[in-house]
């Protein structure tokens, strides 16, 4: 760890991935990239390499996904509302770390995000940043920082909007980054093969 940041990390991996399995016989979270490494801790390994505290929220009943977490590094919360949709759930991660000096957000399903990109982010979001976004050839991205003001709004979260409304009424500290991971997420099968964007 290069930097160690004061923030905590919430990956969300809670939802259902109907896309990548309408049947909801795999988890493509649990899917392995070609190194052999499943989704979600792929994303998780690029988290810890920068946070020491990162806490996965999945959905109850999703115990090898937990166990797969834990092993990799995260501590683990079981969002109960879930099923309501992201906002359920990043509002779920910040009740279980409520004392954190802020929170990184980012996606499980995104595993190629670039270790330097969220040490920038925490960076600002150390620096006093409001809200930090990454920017990549125009286009904002995930991971996500929140400042620690925004705990409370962020706890009441619900439904699948996630922070949106936020975002659209907050400051944000945009950091152009060179790190087409940002936008590439896991949605099919065929997604698992290819290359790290660049």
């Amino acid at each position: 760890m290069t930097y160690a940041s004061s923030a905590t990390a919430l990956l969300l991996a809670a939802g259902r991935g109907t896309r990548f399995d309408p049947e909801g016989l795999q988890n493509k979270l649990l899917a392995r990239l070609p190194d052999g490494t499943p989704v979600a801790c792929a994303a998780a390994h690029a988290l810890l390499t920068t946070l020491a505290h990162v806490t996965a929220v999945v959905r109850p009943g999703d115990e090898a996904l937990a166990h797969a977490l834990n092993e990799t590094g995260c501590d683990v919360v079981f969002a109960a509302q879930a099923a309501r949709g992201m906002g359920a759930s990043l509002a779920a991660g910040v009740r279980a770390t409520r004392d954190a000096d802020g929170w990184i957000v980012a996606l499980a399903d995104m595993p190629w995000v670039a270790p330097a990109t969220i040490e920038a982010i925490a960076r600002r979001l150390d620096g006093g940043a409001s809200i930090v976004a990454p920017i990549h050839g125009g286009r904002r991205g995930h991971p996500v920082g929140f400042g620690a003001m925004h705990g409370e709004a962020l706890s009441l979260l619900d439904g699948d909007v996630g922070a949106r409304a936020l975002l659209a009424t907050h400051d944000v500290t945009s950091i152009d980054v060179d790190d087409a991971g940002i936008l590439a997420d896991i949605d099919t099968h065929a997604d698992l093969h290819r290359q790290r964007p660049s």
